[in-house]
């Protein structure tokens, strides 16, 4: 705390610089192999497919889920990671769909950890372009109803994927477009894919024209010449840049860092950075950095069940507690990673996550915990977790405890700690 202390802005913007992979997550098969595996055990047929998804891509995700928790508690960089869990977020892919149930971690290490100080414009293509979300959507069922292999079939547009590409991946509930719109961008990235055995690259991407929407389509008062897949990538990329899509993820952003409900004014300066920038996310978490409402007031989110298992243990001095005890604790409660209920992704109101029941779970964790991992003097601690921000309420409370065990729990339960 002393040394954050002495340059706090620059302690979190030197993180932004360490795009080396933690290693937990070293070594995990790609997207690629992990679908691969999916359509191998597709192709054997429905009985072998649904043994699979029930044990060994049931297995694979909750490695994975494990690890990635296991990579925010060890992290030197927690900033950095708190922008790969806000982006893996923005870009929901879930396992609830069960064709990516084994990839969907490689999917975050893939596309989400390499771009959180990139571009806006590369994520958005990396993440449109990616098999897991093109399965996660349904893209790969989508065929351009004018297409050689759409009247072959008699099948004709999936919207899922355009849709919430424009809803919540750029421009926002709000932002202008409309069912014509969704329906122009559907029709640009017909043919867009994912890879069967016998196309040389299983499990990848690709781009089979025969699916492809022939002719020129519209979106948003512009139309997009033929052009292939580029006809989409080039629809993507006006999205990435649009006004729309500055106050979307500026509003985002704010929210999740900053307050529920942030004031206009400092989302209207994000989106100018957005803007100015042309969505340089490094620039934008350095003007997240600069912002003084970051700081003027601390502790003023709700922790959610992931923020709350990550910090726990970061609390005990970054402990990894093995898979076995993460999985656990990530199964206690209602955001195991990589399982959001719809394509929004998880809330970060705290309003959501507040009921009665969900503060029960997270004081008796909280006890099970301190039980487990033993602390000699949890007032110590609990002063060089929270510092200034530490209340007396809760300083006499802690001193008070009957145990070093209690003394824990109760830091736990506190309503600093519970907070961010």
């Amino acid at each position: 705390m002393a040394r954050i202390a002495r340059d706090p802005r620059g302690w979190l913007s030197a993180q932004l610089d360490d795009s080396s992979l933690p290693k937990p997550l070293a070594d995990l098969p790609t997207a690629q192999a992990s679908m691969t595996t999916t359509l191998r055990r597709l192709a054997e047929g429905a009985e072998r497919y649904m043994n699979f998804l029930r044990q060994e891509a049931a297995q694979m995700l909750r490695r994975d889920a494990a690890r990635r928790t296991a990579a925010a508690i060890l992290s030197p960089v927690p900033f950095r990671e708190r922008l790969v869990h806000f982006w893996s977020n923005h870009f929901t892919v879930s396992s609830k769909r069960f064709q990516i149930i084994a990839a969907a971690g490689a999917f975050e290490r893939e596309v989400i950890r390499p771009r959180v100080t990139g571009s806006f414009t590369d994520l958005l293509l990396g993440s449109t372009k990616h098999p897991v979300m093109l399965a996660y959507l349904d893209n790969q069922q989508s065929f351009g109803p004018n297409s050689m292999a759409g009247q072959r079939r008699g099948v004709g547009l999936n919207e899922n994927l355009a849709r919430e590409i424009l809803e919540l991946h750029t421009l926002g509930v709000g932002g202008g477009y409309d069912q014509q719109d969704v329906i122009g961008l559907a029709k640009m990235i017909t043919g867009w894919g994912i890879a069967q055995p016998a196309e040389g690259s299983p499990g990848g991407f690709v781009f089979r024209p025969q699916g492809h929407e022939p002719g020129a389509h519209a979106m948003l008062g512009k139309t997009y010449a033929a052009a292939g897949v580029a006809q989409g990538e080039a629809a993507l990329r006006d999205l990435a840049r649009h006004p729309a899509t500055a106050v979307f993820v500026a509003r985002k952003m704010a929210r999740h860092f900053i307050a529920d409900q942030p004031d206009d004014a400092t989302i209207a300066k994000l989106a100018r950075t957005f803007r100015d920038t042309e969505g340089d996310l490094r620039q934008m978490a350095l003007a997240l950095i600069a912002t003084p409402e970051l700081w003027d007031e601390p502790l003023s989110k709700f922790k959610t069940p992931n923020d709350l298992v990550i910090s726990t243990f970061r609390a005990l001095g970054g402990i990894d507690p093995g898979d076995d005890a993460l999985i656990g604790a990530l199964a206690i409660f209602d955001q195991f990673p990589f399982s959001a209920p719809s394509p929004a992704g998880w809330s970060d109101q705290a309003g959501d996550w507040l009921s009665p029941e969900a503060l029960m779970r997270r004081i008796e964790w909280g006890q099970a915990v301190a039980q487990r991992i033993p602390v000699n003097n949890p007032r110590a601690l609990a002063e060089d977790l929270l510092g200034p921000m530490l209340g007396r309420e809760t300083r006499e409370t802690i001193a008070q405890a009957q145990s070093p065990a209690e003394g824990l729990a109760l830091l736990f339960a506190s309503p600093e700690f519970q907070r961010k």
